[in-house]
């Protein structure tokens, strides 16, 4: 996908593409349509073509009243408040990776550690304590998922007609089927278990679905929902953040540093990357130069002028977040990595937008950065990274932004 997306993109804040599509990089017009009164406009036909299949009616997908309530009912799971009980789940697996990896003394593919990572954290919080499915069943189950729902088609994107046929229609959509089938029968189990203090993600999904009813298969499209947005993304962003303090050895000197200065040896603590600021700046850089979310759309419900440009009702409106976060007008040595130019400084709303902006921005942005973090502290504090000889992929836009191939860094235990 990032192959159609205009080069001129990146040098321009608006441009108008053919038929009815614009290609939006103003930070001004993006808060508009994303805040202001473009606020209601719903996601794009083609994304719900492309992963409605995956997450059904969910969070993502959702419009209206429907999408207002679940907003609602699931936004207390990911306050603050939470962060704390899950991050010991975090913390448990980094320090599992970091004790592998002082084992190892050697080279590893972090597009197969960053994954393995995320998903062993996802049966933590939210398929733990299920004595039936084993969490090799679990991670099994959602690599054949993800392979499924990461097959794009430009068709869709091209918002060709639903008849002409698509690669992926040769694939068997059994791995969604099993995979909705595990999550109810895990849903139904924990509901059984009636746990009196929340332990994990589940339980607190459980716990508010008791307070506000909620039937079977939407809280299926909802669990696969926060699995589909909350392993492939942090995954992605963990293996380019390793691949870029692999790139720059001072920048991952400092940060193992900053770490050790804070919690030398002990599980990492929600409350102690509260204390890394040049962690969370390299974080942000990571996710400016590698957006997970690099690409997101939105069809206009109605007409509207913003910034003297026309938008008519039915138009499409293309945010290239990855042209947004390199775009030559708006930031200083787009290309480079440079941590700093977050600390300490703040920038226009709409210019650096990870994790969306407005309503619909991503209701787990804080669970993600906080897993991030304490996932690549707990690792870069044991495990010096470097690159070796072998080429590094190039970034990919499927259903997230990834490596197109293996990364292979050297670890060597610090």
């Amino acid at each position: 996908m990032l192959e159609v997306i205009p080069v001129e993109t990146t040098q321009q804040t608006y441009l108008r593409g053919p038929l009815n599509i614009h290609y939006i990089c103003d930070p001004e017009m993006i808060t508009e349509l994303l805040v202001g009164p473009g606020r209601r406009f719903p996601k794009a036909k083609f994304t719900k073509d492309i992963i409605g299949s995956a997450v059904g009616n969910g969070l993502i997908l959702s419009e209206g009243d429907k999408w207002r309530h679940q907003r609602k009912r699931y936004s207390p799971l990911f306050a603050a408040r939470n962060l704390p009980m899950l991050s010991q789940h975090f913390a448990e697996t980094g320090m599992e990776v970091a004790d592998s990896l002082a084992e190892g003394h050697g080279r590893v593919d972090v597009t197969q550690m960053a994954p393995a990572s995320t998903l062993t954290n996802i049966s933590r919080v939210i398929f733990s304590g299920n004595e039936e499915v084993t969490a090799e069943t679990i991670r099994a189950g959602l690599k054949n998922y993800f392979e499924y729902i990461s097959e794009i088609s430009l068709f869709d994107l091209m918002q060709l007609p639903k008849w002409l046929p698509r690669r992926k229609w040769l694939k068997s959509k059994g791995p969604v089927t099993d995979m909705r089938r595990l999550a109810r029968h895990v849903i139904e189990e924990r509901e059984a278990q009636a746990r009196p203090v929340p332990l994990d993600f589940l339980d607190l999904m459980i716990a508010a679905l008791k307070e506000d009813h909620e039937d079977i298969d939407t809280t299926v499209d909802n669990l696969l929902t926060f699995v589909v947005a909350g392993h492939e993304t942090s995954a992605n962003a963990i293996a380019w953040g390793v691949y870029l303090l692999a790139l720059f050895p001072e920048t991952q000197s400092r940060i193992r540093s900053e770490i050790r200065s804070v919690n030398p040896d002990a599980p990492l603590t929600f409350e102690d990357v509260q204390k890394m600021p040049l962690l969370k700046a390299h974080i942000q850089e990571t996710l400016r130069l590698y957006p997970s979310a690099a690409f997101f759309a939105r069809d206009a419900s109605d007409s509207v002028t913003i910034k003297d440009v026309s938008i008519k009702k039915g138009d499409a409106l293309f945010f290239p977040v990855y042209s947004l976060h390199r775009n030559a007008v708006l930031w200083e040595d787009p290309d480079e990595y440079r941590p700093e130019r977050f600390l300490g400084k703040s920038y226009p709303r709409g210019q650096f937008i990870p994790f969306g902006d407005g309503p619909r921005i991503c209701i787990g942005a804080q669970y993600a950065e906080t897993e991030i973090m304490i996932l690549i502290a707990s690792v870069v504090r044991k495990i010096r990274f470097s690159l070796t000889d072998a080429p590094v992929p190039r970034p990919v836009l499927t259903f997230t932004m990834r490596p197109d191939g293996p990364m292979i860094l050297e670890a060597t235990p610090v």
